[in-house]
């Protein structure tokens, strides 16, 4: 969601604020500001897109020091008045935020019977305000004060004219990174902004401050405990970040997936044994063992790739395996003890619903594991054990590589765990070679691109699409109708084949495309009597399929074809035709692919 950059040091700070945020832009937003600090304290900003910023902005910007803000809309609807950053009354600090103030509205009344006059809509506002109204000639003093006065969640950065040079930062469940350099140091919510900047960095946990000076950063708790910081190198993944050749990220990182699809298995099979080994979890494997059920939890497409964990899974462990929303699990008091594993599952490792699913699990006595993308992240952090995805950093708004990253994680979490239960070598051995000669079927798979985007043009002109699938192929179906949903503004919903006839079937007539995932597996004569009903119904028929049989032939419009594999490996390769399709409909249509509309990347509010 929101992003936030700072600088401070020797260079104009204008240049790595705008290309941060240019950086951020992958996040979601709907506004954008820099504030400047020299002898006094200058604030640009601009409803839309970072571009509309810049074309404010003075040719000359001296200034060495300075803070910047994209803002996803949570108070107040997107306008340049709630842009960040905010300014309080005296015009003398500037603020920027990330979070929600939940007890703004008791503030934000105290300060204009104060007489301080609110020309935002928003919930940040008041912290402006409220740091003038503290502020005694100590900058870090008065930020401590008022952070004492507010509940919710938060990364703010502050600063203030009378402070040069200075920029305060803390952090209570919004993530802020500190960058370090020589005689400059860097400020960001998410480590691309940093990248090719510096290397080494320090992660704040909540209820983390610090002040960023160019020569030096202090480091402390909010209630004024000196910390000595743990400083992380951060891997430089610059090329990563750069569309290079292709028109959108999201193509770019579609086409990436035999690649990342092999980072995320690289040094983990092993073929001798018929096993994986995931050092992660080598100081939990002997409590996961014990524990006698399994609670996977996300939000989004990390949800589908968890609802085809629980497939998986639950057939090889044999024991119950659930999914659950992490923005509902925290809220319904779940049944959870000592003999539970809750695996939480999140591209990010930010999600503020999944990280707030996994500390509830945790005072319930769970084991709890993480699988995320981000090294050091917060769910990374607060897991007992987990496994990285190793999908480098994924820009485009909707998850393409992340996704089957996770599904082949989630296949090697249940190798390992299977083949110390009951799986036996031979079984274990197949497995984990139909993983290796993954990436090249994937490959078969993107050659088809041409002809796919062929295809998708039947979709574009519809409103409404419908996506079926039975067995592993539903939750494929579930994640191709959000890509659909997410991208090109199309209502899609991903139903189980057999559910049809309990209902969906009263939209289909010839203005309703049906996409229909049929590999060949023990569902597959149950699904061809799904299309049959369809095709009955004048439905147009779109389907992914291992085989290209007579009957499916005459029952299909169109079909693309994927290639074979183990059944707990079809996901994976019949997720990336529906990436695609969802991918060539929006760019038909005219939609901005990458940066879609109301959404964000990584969702850091509740």
């Amino acid at each position: 969601m929101c992003g936030i950059v700072g600088y401070t040091g020797k260079a104009k700070a204008s240049p790595f604020l705008m290309e941060g945020l240019k950086r951020l832009e992958y996040r979601g937003y709907d506004s954008a500001g820099i504030a400047l600090s020299d002898k006094g304290i200058e604030i640009h900003r601009a409803k839309g897109k970072i571009d509309n910023l810049r074309q404010k902005l003075p040719r000359e910007l001296k200034q060495t020091c300075g803070i910047g803000h994209t803002r996803w809309a949570t108070h107040g609807k997107p306008s340049e008045a709630n842009a960040h950053p905010h300014r309080s009354q005296d015009g003398k600090v500037a603020l920027i935020h990330n979070g929600i103030i939940e007890n703004y509205a008791s503030l934000r009344t105290e300060l204009i019977e104060l007489g301080f006059e609110m020309k935002s809509e928003t919930d940040t506002e008041v912290l402006a305000h409220l740091i003038q109204k503290c502020y005694k000639g100590d900058l870090e003093a008065a930020v401590r004060e008022v952070l004492g006065l507010v509940t919710g969640a938060y990364g703010i950065a502050v600063m203030h004219e009378n402070e040069p040079g200075r920029i305060v930062a803390a952090k209570m469940g919004s993530p802020l990174i500190i960058g370090l350099g020589t005689g400059e140091n860097y400020l960001a919510s998410d480590r691309t902004a940093l990248m090719g900047h510096t290397q080494n960095v320090v992660i704040l946990e909540d209820g983390e401050m610090a002040v960023i000076d160019p020569d030096e950063v202090r480091f402390s708790t909010i209630e004024a405990e000196a910390l000595d910081p743990q400083v992380t190198e951060l891997k430089d993944e610059v090329e990563r970040i750069e569309k290079g050749e292709f028109p959108h990220f999201m193509l770019k990182e579609i086409f990436e997936q035999p690649r990342t699809i092999s980072d995320s298995f690289a040094g983990r099979l092993l073929s001798e044994e018929g096993t994986a080994h995931l050092g992660g979890l080598d100081n939990v494997i002997d409590r996961l063992m014990e524990c006698d059920r399994i609670i996977l939890t996300a939000c989004g497409t990390s949800w589908h790739a968890a609802l085809v964990g629980e497939y998986m899974l639950e057939e090889y462990l044999r024991i119950p395996v659930e999914v659950e929303y992490a923005s509902e699990f925290r809220y319904r008091n779940p049944v959870v003890d000592e003999n539970t594993a809750v695996i939480a599952i999140s591209q990010s490792g930010e999600t503020a619903d999944t990280l707030a699913a996994m500390k509830e699990a945790k005072r319930k006595g769970a084991l709890v594991l993480g699988i995320c993308n981000r090294v050091g992240s917060a769910i990374a952090r607060e897991s007992h054990g987990g496994v990285y995805i190793h999908a480098g950093p994924e820009i485009g708004v909707a998850s393409t590589k992340a996704f089957t990253s996770q599904l082949v994680v989630l296949t090697l979490l249940t190798i390992k765990l299977a083949r110390i239960r009951s799986m036996g070598f031979s079984e274990g051995k197949n497995l984990v070679d139909e993983l290796r000669g993954l990436p090249d079927k994937v490959e078969q798979v993107l050659k088809g691109a041409k002809e796919i985007e062929r295809i998708s043009q039947m979709l574009a002109p519809h409103h409404n699409a419908l996506y079926l699938g039975r067995g592993l192929a539903f939750p494929v179906a579930l994640e191709g109708a959000l890509k659909l949903k997410e991208i090109s503004y199309i209502h899609a919903e991903g139903y189980p084949a057999a559910e049809m006839k309990h209902g969906p079937i009263a939209l289909i007539d010839e203005n309703m495309p049906v996409i229909v995932i049929a590999p060949s597996d023990d569902n597959y004569e149950k699904v061809i009597s799904n299309l049959q009903e369809v095709r009955a119904r004048s439905g147009k028929t779109i389907v992914i399929a291992t085989q290209a049989d007579t009957k499916l032939q005459e029952l299909a419009d169109e079909v693309i074809q994927i290639p074979h594999s183990h059944p707990i490996l079809s996901p994976i390769l019949s997720s990336i035709p529906l990436q695609l399709i969802s991918y060539y409909v929006a760019v038909a249509r005219g939609c901005d692919v990458d940066q879609p509309r109301n959404l964000a990347k990584s969702v850091t509010v509740e």
